[in-house]
């Protein structure tokens, strides 16, 4: 079904792509998003308020949840980069339920600083999940 350009849509998977090739689909992610900081100055004689200067931009680390896969590129992405920082250019899609992409963001010079494996217990019957951490140096819309 076609959006319309300022219609809301449900957010059902992210794809993962690093340097141009797709890693994977995602249900959760957190941390797209940017904050600038702000430099409170006191004006001498102005007592009715406080200037705030923009400072530098805040951008929190990439965290991206997905049930256990075959395929090991998160862990060894992790592993290699844990060595020497693999930073790389990295773009995070979101998907609609016919699989086709709504937005888009790209992320400079992101690496991973965490992944986490599953957590077993045979007493439930619930989904493996592993989880990548990524830092990263700025943010763009692309979409």
């Amino acid at each position: 079904m076609p959006y319309k350009k300022d219609q809301s849509v449900p957010a059902i998977w992210f794809e993962l792509e690093i340097q141009g090739h797709a890693i994977g689909y995602f249900t959760e992610i957190s941390g797209i998003s940017a904050e600038v900081e702000v430099m409170a100055y006191s004006e001498g004689g102005m007592n009715e308020f406080q200037h705030h200067l923009p400072t530098r931009v805040k951008y929190p680390n990439l965290v991206l949840k997905r049930g256990m896969t075959t395929k090991s590129d998160l862990q060894k992405w992790f592993q290699k980069s844990h060595r020497q920082a693999d930073r790389t250019g990295i773009r995070l899609s979101m998907l609609d339920e016919a699989g086709s992409r709504v937005r888009t963001w790209s992320f400079v010079n992101a690496f991973p600083i965490k992944w986490t494996g599953p957590n077993f217990n045979a007493g439930q019957n619930t989904l493996a999940v592993e989880q990548i951490e990524i830092a990263h140096e700025g943010i763009q819309d692309v979409t």
